[in-house]
């Protein structure tokens, strides 16, 4: 075969600690809600510099 091993192994994602797996996926999430923060308080300033406000 190529080499890639056989069907029946397991995941070895599936091998990691639960811990550092969800720790991942809180790391992703804050990270992806930080981004999205960064570009709304962008958008933000470049809307109130072209004088567009809500008052």
């Amino acid at each position: 075969m190529s080499g890639k091993g056989s069907v029946h192994e397991p995941d070895p994602a599936l091998k990691k600690p639960v811990w550092q797996r969800i720790g991942w996926l809180v790391v992703i999430y804050i990270g992806s809600v930080s981004a999205l923060g960064v570009v709304a308080y962008g958008m933000r300033l470049f809307m109130n510099a072209a004088g567009l406000t809500t008052h």
